[in-house]
């Protein structure tokens, strides 16, 4: 039997991984602190803290696959140094946040990262991280940097936000939206490769980016699929900057608004991801399952991105007066 170890496996696309592998027939081990969740039935977890000493000891033999989620320097160099010579294969989890630049439509795995320097910074962790695996595990690598993940059970309201404030109806702020671009990847799609690739040996660096969609037409989709006709009212960037309002992510944002000169992180080629085996299952489908998940999770829970109804009815407001 293969067996399957995920540094993680408690979280969500850890916990999506471990999943998978365990449908393909493997044993899979999930080392994790145990405080995200817990591990799907049939996984076994050893709870361990990897900046600790001896976090690896109860791990015995040998490994098919390291699945390696985290970029911290402290956890991914001691899993390194306690396993990389029991690994048959290792894929780390990178991300499209590595690209220096983000302005061209198109690029693919070949374009320039950014330089390692500060490495609490996302991005240069994760190229930190991806250079010192590569120097410990040479070609029995697969590094694979995800676009945005989406689907159900994200933790980050980055996608899962604008089903929600649709379902509720009303008058939506939105940011103005031509020329804007959405691409995603289904958090399932994402997990069924990084196992399928893992277990026969995959190499090199692949974007495991979904197709571009614009925004406007995934917006009117999710509109569609929730069944509601709200209206979009649209602001302009420098209106939303003005008033606190933030691009992309966290507590008092737009998400997916990128500024003009970040347009290219929503468009990139996903042709390495599809040649390799990636699947991009319809828009339709991922939305549908988020609108399910958003409904039982529930339309007014605390959020970690997007407006308040109070926030956004007061910009509302605002936009409206003279």
């Amino acid at each position: 039997m293969r067996r399957v170890l995920v540094l993680g496996g408690t979280a969500w696309l850890g916990r999506e991984v471990a999943r998978v592998a365990l449908a393909a027939g493997a044993e899979v081990v999930c080392l994790a602190r145990g405080v995200s969740g817990t591990v799907p039935d049939g996984a076994r977890l050893v709870v361990a803290d990897r900046t600790r000493p001896g976090a690896y000891a109860d791990l015995d033999g040998e490994w098919d696959d390291v699945v390696e989620l985290a970029y911290e320097p402290e956890p991914v160099e001691s899993a390194l140094a306690a396993l990389a010579g029991r690994a048959r294969h290792w894929t780390l989890v990178s991300s499209v946040s590595v690209y220096r630049d983000n302005d061209a439509p198109g690029a693919d795995e070949g374009a320039a990262v950014v330089d390692p320097v500060d490495l609490t910074d996302y991005a240069q962790a994760k190229v930190a991280a991806e250079r010192a695996t590569a120097a410990a595990l040479g070609e029995r690598l697969h590094v694979v940097r995800p676009g945005l993940i989406v689907g159900p059970g994200d933790p980050s309201d980055r996608f899962g936000y604008w089903p929600a404030r649709l379902l509720r109806g009303g008058q939506v702020l939105t940011p103005t939206l031509a020329g804007r671009h959405v691409q995603v990847i289904d958090v399932a799609d994402l997990a069924a490769w990084i196992v399928t690739a893992g277990l026969r040996g995959a190499g090199g660096v692949v974007d495991a980016v979904g197709h571009s969609h614009p925004l406007t037409d995934v917006l009117a989709e999710i509109a569609a699929a929730a069944g509601v006709d709200g209206v979009r009212v649209p602001a302009e960037d420098e209106w939303l900057l003005a008033r606190g309002v933030r691009h992309w992510a966290g507590p008092r944002s737009l998400p997916l608004w990128l500024p003009p000169d970040m347009g290219g992180m929503m468009q990139r080629s996903n042709a390495a991801y599809l040649a390799a085996g990636g699947s991009v299952r319809p828009l339709a489908d991922t939305i549908a399952r988020v609108l399910d998940d958003e409904r039982e999770r529930g339309l007014d829970r605390p959020r970690r991105s997007g407006l308040t109804a109070e926030e956004e009815h007061s910009l509302l407001a605002d936009l409206a007066t003279p």
